[in-house]
């Protein structure tokens, strides 16, 4: 008894005094690590410093052995407990270790709240076949069934399965990010939420597209965000009446107006073929954001001021025609 009442009291020295120490020199150091294992260990409470004070001291004692098996049974119980929630604690601020890495913090969170889920599972699955083996139990066929129990529903829920394992590998490689615009398919828009099962994406038009992450894993998507500025490409015809001098100075005129718009690049403007109706010419530009908005205010600036310029200087566009020359 005085042995288990010493532990007791040197667990509680340790727990007000010691750790309490450790715990005011860890605030004064750079990483993050010694602040977690400080937080774990404080986590183990009264209970536990009791329970292992009871279970050392009943080992000096000549005791009924159904006393000594409860008492056993007891510190396994609590010791696996604690250490389980202790051990989460440590796996928790890895994960939010890595997460702090990603810039967008909704993601971020969700992704920590996904690993949580399968760490949980995974511990306190583990703990109860260790307090199980330890309470005198064969888990050889507990585990054996439990093998063939779970293959038989893993089979009945490959599909949720698969749709939350593509959630993780979302998470992991970063295809895309909540708040990005994404193109799958015909379909598009922002990206809302990323869940367990789906992922939630609101369209220009204003819906919800509810989309499976496993089809995101497996389909081409085209994420605008991590584009840095947009490349438009675009052909224009001129009629056949316009003039050799004319027909030289287009290019200038194209490159002058790119110039003069805000966000845009000139990269080329080139007459390059004869057309059944027009005389085309061949433009590239670039838009220096990924701005939809300010992508479609700068072509449409860029349109109505060539619109303008080609109808100061008589130049017309061509339309499909067709011309009957009448030999007399």
């Amino acid at each position: 008894m005085l042995v288990a009442c010493g532990i007791i009291l040197a667990s509680k020295v340790f727990e007000k005094i010691i750790l309490v120490r450790l715990k005011a020199l860890s605030k004064k150091t750079k990483t993050h690590v010694d602040d977690i294992l400080i937080d774990a260990i404080h986590e183990m409470g009264n209970i536990f410093y009791i329970v292992l004070g009871l279970y050392i001291g009943s080992r000096f004692l000549v005791v009924d052995a159904s006393i000594a098996k409860s008492i056993h049974i007891i510190f396994v119980v609590v010791a696996t407990y604690q250490i389980v929630r202790a051990l989460q604690i440590v796996i928790r601020f890895a994960l939010e270790q890595y997460a702090s890495k990603n810039d967008n913090p909704a993601s971020s969170e969700s992704m920590i709240h996904l690993g949580m889920l399968f760490v949980r599972i995974g511990l306190w699955s583990i703990a109860f076949l260790f307090v199980l083996s330890n309470l005198g139990i064969d888990i050889t066929a507990l585990v054996a069934s439990l093998g063939i129990g779970s293959l038989a529903i893993a089979l009945a829920l490959q599909n949720i399965l698969s749709d939350m394992f593509s959630s993780f590998s979302i998470y992991a490689d970063k295809p895309f990010e909540i708040g990005d615009y994404i193109v799958i398919g015909t379909d598009s828009g922002t990206v809302k939420k990323i869940g367990l099962k789906t992922t939630r994406i609101t369209s220009l038009q204003g819906e919800e597209l509810v989309v499976s992450n496993k089809e995101l894993t497996t389909v081409r998507v085209q994420n605008y965000k991590k584009m840095q500025r947009r490349r438009v490409a675009f052909t224009f015809g001129v009629v056949y009446q316009t003039s050799k001098k004319q027909l030289e100075a287009i290019p200038t005129i194209v490159e002058t107006i790119v110039s003069s718009v805000d966000h845009l690049e000139f990269d080329r403007c080139h007459f390059h073929e004869f057309g059944d109706s027009a005389l085309l010419f061949d433009v590239v530009y670039f838009v220096d954001t990924r701005e939809y908005s300010t992508y479609i205010d700068t072509r449409e600036t860029f349109n109505l001021a060539l619109f303008e310029t080609f109808e100061k200087q008589s130049i017309s566009f061509a339309y499909p025609t067709q011309t009957v020359f009448v030999q007399k």
